[in-house]
């Protein structure tokens, strides 16, 4: 249409967004994620165009851009992978020729291609979509409404197939078993809620299963309510996430099941009304044996996870208008505006232990010395070398140079075929035009299945039969684009050597080590708040000493854990095998959430007072497994000893027989903490990836 330079900028949108992205998602949602990105490509080629008019500004913007993108990949899978493409939104318009006349055409042409990449996006790639997180929670709180039902009605008890059936459920909820589009990742009160629904019915799922009842042992009418309360409240929260009406009723019929069993197990002073005993004296010896005292503490967590997942539920269907009565300790985010809580997140990470800033630094840093190096030395093509930079640079050294090593071999075989096609087709622009989308077609398939040569070998190509429609072409073309992917490749290499070459693998350790350590805090400030003179909190919630950093710190290792996930090349496994044997980072994950739920529970009001023996006891053991987080922190800090010296916790009896012990005169309260840190010392086993700990036998009529 005799308009180039609108045409250049449609075919580079289209192979930014389309090509060099990794948007995931069916293409229906990569279609919807396209168009809203179109500002955000107008604006990246309007700063382009505009600081294209000195090297230096050019070189400013870059460094400030290439850091902005690249770090907006804390808000999600979707903007991760649109990172790249939007880089090379602002890489093209900001190399020579400055010429701001020109911004109309290359505007129309983004929106052009961006638009034009959407319609075939939508309508070429319609495939049907996976299962949502949402559905999958869903599901999870029908299978646990099923169990409970179970529990509370003859014979008591559930049988190996519903136990699988939580099992996987419960699995199911994971994020590695998940496809990437459908992970709840974002920085909003809808995807945090939705995370939050899926943790709290795994914690529901998995403490249903370990609830075993005899057949024939009726565990009372008090259990049996609170149970069939979580029922009834699991399968309105099923429906609530199929776009059903809140469980507010089924909510309030569980608080108030709850608020009934947590007063009959405080066993009330003699001549006072039950659970009216003052704060500021222990309860007497309670009516109830130890044993149904402690089958009562494990049907109070049970609750607590039931009312967690339908208060989360309700917020990821409906956002900052949900009904049920929200909790703001725990659910924090539920009144934050969008904003605030980009703010949360973008906060959470600027710090070198980060592995979203530390990649945003890489990248940024590499990319503004490939365009400060193109400014000065006046580089034919420079873009190209920051392609090259863009698309080479790794998050570890052993990554960046065997890639670079591949893509140097690749582009120079492209380079001798380009060399080859252009002296033999010469300035026939009508040759190259009709043998583009071909060529398109070939790469854009064979490429990312072939690996990272054969993807620049023919991306070599591609781009030389591109600009042969715009100038009069040379063989030197195919020996710039050479020269150029050398320089870029040079430069990232080195960027990729100077900033933590190692990737997230040793920040994974770092990071999971600070996480135990925060939480070994938690816990003996939760024990000691428990074994309190007077029964009450020195502080409750969130100011619990270190609440807030293990906060952040639980932020930190997820976030290292999905970076080092997301390195899966064969140095990489392998040094997974050598260095971190039978490592489940998940359990360590797990961990940090116990902590944190664990201790808001139970500082939660009514706050009871424990006699001195309880007192003593449930401080020994908060001791005992602060103690066992430290060892396992220790071990994997990279400072310290290798992880194969991680000490593995037993899960047996013999470890957990310190958490069944019974104070005479221990009231509930007691036993909520002992089942709480036992649950921890559970976990604890995980990590170094032994069994969990067998059912205990507790001989009393609701457990065994």
């Amino acid at each position: 249409m005799g308009r180039p330079v609108a045409a250049t900028y449609a075919l580079f949108a289209a192979v930014a967004l389309g090509g060099l992205s990794r948007i995931p998602g069916t293409g229906r949602g990569r279609a919807v994620t396209v168009v809203r990105l179109l500002p955000v490509c107008w604006i990246l080629v309007t700063i382009g165009t505009c600081l294209s008019v000195r090297t230096w500004s050019a070189v400013a913007g870059m460094l400030v851009v290439g850091f902005a993108l690249a770090f907006a990949a804390v808000g999600g899978p979707r903007p991760a992978g649109a990172a790249p493409g939007l880089q090379l939104l602002y890489i093209l318009p900001s190399f020579p020729p400055y010429d701001p006349a020109s911004l109309g055409d290359r505007l129309a042409g983004t929106t052009t291609g961006v638009v034009v990449l959407a319609v075939a996006e939508a309508l070429l790639c319609a495939e049907p979509g996976p299962t949502t997180y949402r559905e999958l929670a869903a599901r999870g709180a029908l299978t646990a409404g099923r169990c409970a039902t179970l529990l509370a009605a003859p014979p008591y008890a559930l049988t190996g197939t519903e136990t699988d059936a939580a099992q996987r459920a419960g699995q199911a909820l994971r994020a590695v078993t998940v496809p990437e589009a459908q992970r709840p990742a974002g920085p909003g009160v809808r995807d945090r809620a939705l995370t939050h629904t899926g943790l709290a019915t795994r914690a529901l799922l998995t403490r249903l299963a370990q609830l075993r009842s005899g057949p024939g042992r009726d565990p009372g009418p008090d259990v049996s309510a609170v149970l069939r309360a979580v029922a009834g409240l699991a399968t309105a929260t099923a429906a609530c996430l199929r776009s059903g009406p809140p469980p507010t009723a089924e909510s309030a019929r569980l608080v108030a099941a709850r608020a009934h069993l947590s007063a009959l197990s405080a066993g009330p002073p003699p001549g006072t009304a039950r659970g009216c005993h003052p704060p500021d004296r222990a309860a007497p010896a309670p009516d109830f044996p130890p044993a149904v005292l402690r089958h009562h503490a494990a049907l109070l967590e049970i609750a607590d996870a039931a009312l967690a997942m339908g208060t989360a539920a309700d917020l990821a269907v409906r956002g900052r208008h949900a009904v049920v009565e929200v909790p703001l300790g725990r659910f924090w985010y539920a009144s934050q505006r969008a904003p605030v809580l980009w703010w949360h997140r973008l906060r959470g990470h600027a710090g070198r232990r980060s592995v979203f800033f530390q990649n945003a630094v890489r990248l940024a840093l590499a990319l503004t010395a490939v365009r400060l190096v193109a400014g000065v030395d006046t580089l034919p093509h420079g873009f190209w070398a920051m392609l090259a930079t863009l698309t080479i640079t790794r998050t570890t050294v052993n990554q960046t140079w065997s890639t670079v090593r591949l893509a140097l071999a690749g582009t120079l075989a492209g380079a001798l075929l380009t060399a080859a096609i252009l002296l033999a087709v010469g300035s026939d622009t009508a040759v190259y035009a009709a043998v583009l989308p071909v060529w398109m077609l070939f790469g854009f398939t064979v490429g990312p299945v072939k690996g990272v040569g054969w993807a620049q070998g023919l991306f070599t190509v591609l781009v030389a039969l591109v600009f042969a429609q715009l100038a009069p072409p040379t063989w030197r073309l195919a020996e710039v684009r050479l020269l150029d992917v050398l320089i870029g490749s040079a430069i990232g290499a080195v960027f990729g050597v100077l900033a933590w070459p190692r990737g997230a693998h040793d920040e994974l350790r770092y990071a999971a080590a600070e996480l135990l350590r925060r939480a070994a805090e938690i816990v003996v400030a939760t024990s000691a708040s428990v074994a309190g003179p007077d029964g009450t909190a020195a502080a409750v919630q969130s100011g619990v000493p270190g609440h807030r950093s293990l906060q952040r710190a639980v932020i930190l290792a997820e976030s290292a854990y999905a970076q080092f996930l997301s390195e899966p090349t064969p140095l990489q496994l392998s040094r997974r095998r050598a260095e971190l044997p039978d490592m489940d980072w998940q359990a360590t994950l797990m961990t940090g959430h116990h902590t944190l739920w664990g201790s808001d529970r139970l500082l939660e009001p009514p706050l009871t007072a424990l006699n001195p023996a309880a007192a003593t006891s449930a401080g020994a053991l908060g001791e005992r497994v602060a103690g066992r987080m430290l060892l396992v922190s220790a071990a994997l800090d990279p400072g310290g000893d290798t992880p194969a010296s991680v000490p593995v916790i037993s899960p047996g009896a013999a470890a957990l027989a310190p958490f069944r012990a019974e104070p005479p005169g221990a009231p509930r309260r007691y036993y909520a903490t002992a089942s709480w840190l036992a649950s921890l010392m559970t976990d604890l086993a995980r990590i170094a990836h032994t069994a969990p700990a067998p059912a205990v036998d507790d001989k009393t009529p609701g457990r065994r």
